[in-house]
């Protein structure tokens, strides 16, 4: 079997698109460890955050039965107690009546009666107070736990958060590497919309010397090095074979600042040549605010697809 032969970076995307079982031993030389097992402890992760929300929804569960168990029995014990009150009262009633036939008699047994009536009253008052009392603690206790979930579960909330604003802290730069690559992989496309033909990429260090090799007394460092670090400049073909510049930045969504620098790439590139250059911002998504700048053509679109910003 003849070896390919690899000189360019075509060659070698060319290579392992026809040899796709080494595309896994390039990518395992290039990615650390840790990228490599990223997904699987993304997903452990995730795993163990469906495991703890389902231990809070079982606790929540359990001390919902709890209450419910506590608020019946409670409404038991004061259907018994009003029930006991009412026996009283008609107790107490049916004393005065036989006391008003026969007071006299009665005299003695009437005090009595009384007396155990005022003790049965301040009774039944304590067993009320401390029912009051113990309801009262009860109510206490159940929102100490309630408050103790709620801290707890807003503890579990900002770990969570802070889990996942790291890992898309960590998967950012890897998304936007890849989109870029996916859109140097389509230069030819973007190139052909513009009505041009792709001849070849001018890299950072073209771009240095073309920069170095002009006057560029009334720009800035930071601009200049703004221009070398551009997302990618492609160099073309017009139809008349003259050779002209593309622009490019590469984002998810492409905003102001992405249309900014595209157009500011191109005026450098035609200051720094003398040829035709034009803005692209190469995305997912536009903006509403650029809408405007891409109708009128002062920049133009090209839509990338979904798959460009997946991390294998």
């Amino acid at each position: 079997m003849r070896t390919p032969s690899i000189a360019t970076v075509e060659d070698l995307v060319r290579v392992l698109d026809e040899h796709p079982q080494w595309r896994e031993a390039v990518r395992t030389r290039l990615l650390t460890r840790e990228l490599l097992e990223l997904p699987q402890r993304l997903a452990d992760f995730a795993a163990t955050t469906d495991r703890r929300f389902k231990a809070v929804d079982q606790q929540f569960a359990e001390l919902n039965r709890n209450l419910a168990e506590f608020i019946a029995n409670t409404d038991r014990r004061f259907e018994a107690a009003a029930q006991q009150f009412e026996e009283l009262r008609r107790q107490l009633a049916e004393s005065a009546a036989n006391t008003d036939r026969r007071f006299e008699a009665a005299a003695q047994q009437s005090a009595e009666l009384r007396r155990q009536l005022a003790e049965s009253i301040a009774n039944t008052d304590r067993r009320f107070a401390e029912l009051r009392r113990q309801l009262a603690e009860s109510i206490a206790n159940t929102d100490r736990r309630f408050a103790e979930l709620r801290r707890q579960l807003a503890e579990s909330t900002a770990n969570t958060n802070r889990q996942f604003d790291k890992l898309r802290t960590e998967i950012g730069p890897i998304k936007a590497a890849h989109a870029a690559t996916s859109a140097r992989a389509e230069a030819d496309l973007m190139a052909e919309e513009r009505g041009l033909t792709f001849v070849e990429f001018v890299e950072p260090k073209e771009r240095w010397a073309m920069a170095r090799g002009s006057d560029t007394g009334d720009i800035s460092r930071e601009e200049l090095l703004s221009f070398r670090r551009a997302d990618i400049v492609i160099r073309a073909a017009d139809p008349d074979g003259a050779e002209c510049y593309v622009a490019v930045e590469v984002s998810y969504t492409a905003n102001g600042r992405d249309t900014k620098r595209a157009q500011r790439n191109a005026r450098f590139l035609t200051r720094f040549t003398g040829q035709r250059a034009d803005p692209v911002v190469a995305s997912l998504q536009i903006d509403d605010r650029i809408r405007t700048a891409v109708a009128a053509g002062e920049v133009s679109w090209y839509k990338l697809y979904p798959q460009a910003f997946e991390v294998e």
